[in-house]
C-alpha cells in the first residue's frame, strides 16, 4: 500500500501544472534590477531564439533588422529604464524549427547566460509532429528555468497560406500547443496569433501586416511587440 500512494503522489506530482503566472508580476524582480543605477546596476540580457522572424527576415533573403521585434523590445525597455544596461541578443536562425534549436540552446542561449528567454518556433514546426515539437519546447523551457531565467513563449505571427481563423488548420495547432505549454509551465506567453487573428476578424487584411508569405513586415513585428510588452511593464 505504501509503494502504491508513493508511485501515485509521484505520478501527481509530474502530471501537475506550475501555478500561473501574470504579466503584472512575472518579471517585477527583472523590471526592478533595470532601474538600479551605476554602480548598483548590472547587464542584463535578454535573449532572442527561435527562426526567421526574430532573425529579422522580410522578403527573403531581406534581412530588416530594425523593424524585427527583438529590436523593438530593446528601444521600448531603453526608453522605459534609460539607466539599464540591457542587451537584447537574437540567436535565431531563419529556416530553422525547435527540434534543432533545443539541440542548440544550451550553446547558444543559455551561455550569454539570460535574465528572460524569449521562443518563437512556431511557423516552422508545422514541419514536424506536434509531440515532437512540444518536446523540443519542453526542453529549452526546463533548461532556461534550470539556469534561472525567465521564459516568454510566443505564439505564431501570420501566414497567408494558411486558414488562420480555422481550428483544424496546422498554425492554429501549433498556437494552441504553445498557449498550453505556457500554462502547464508557469512561465509567460505572448499570444501574437491571437492578436492576428482578432486582426483578419476585425475584417482588415492579414497582407497589410505581411512582407511575404510568412514574414511580418514592420506593422506585423510591431503587433508582436505590443503582445511582448505587459510583461516588461508590470504594475507598480
Amino acid at each position: 500500500m505504501k509503494r502504491l500512494t508513493a508511485c501515485l503522489l509521484l505520478c501527481l506530482a509530474l502530471h501537475a501544472q506550475a501555478a500561473p503566472v501574470h504579466p503584472s508580476t512575472y518579471l517585477t524582480d527583472f523590471v526592478k534590477a533595470l532601474d538600479l543605477s551605476w554602480p548598483r546596476n548590472r547587464t542584463m540580457n535578454i535573449v532572442c531564439h527561435g527562426h526567421s522572424v526574430p532573425a529579422g527576415y522580410a522578403k527573403t533573403p531581406h534581412v530588416d533588422t530594425f523593424v524585427a521585434y527583438p529590436h523593438l523590445l530593446h528601444r521600448a525597455v531603453k526608453e522605459k529604464h534609460p539607466h539599464a544596461v540591457v542587451n537584447v541578443i537574437v540567436t535565431a536562425i531563419g529556416g530553422e524549427n525547435s527540434v534543432s534549436g533545443a539541440a542548440r540552446f544550451q550553446q547558444d542561449v543559455l551561455s550569454h547566460k539570460p535574465d528572460v528567454v524569449l521562443i518563437d518556433y512556431g511557423l516552422n514546426d508545422r514541419r514536424v509532429p506536434l509531440e515532437q515539437s512540444a518536446a523540443s519546447w519542453q526542453r529549452m523551457i526546463d533548461e532556461a528555468k534550470a539556469a534561472g531565467a525567465k521564459v516568454i513563449l510566443l505564439t505564431p505571427t501570420g501566414d497567408t497560406s494558411a486558414k488562420m481563423l480555422d481550428e483544424n488548420d496546422p498554425l492554429t495547432k501549433q498556437a494552441v500547443q504553445i498557449r498550453a505549454l505556457a500554462e502547464k509551465n508557469g512561465v509567460g506567453l505572448a499570444d501574437s496569433y491571437l492578436a492576428y487573428q482578432n486582426w483578419i476578424k476585425s475584417g482588415k487584411k492579414l497582407t497589410d501586416l505581411m512582407s511575404q508569405v510568412n514574414h511580418p513586415n514592420a506593422a506585423g513585428h510591431q503587433m508582436v511587440l505590443e503582445s511582448l510588452l505587459p510583461w516588461f511593464r508590470p504594475a507598480p
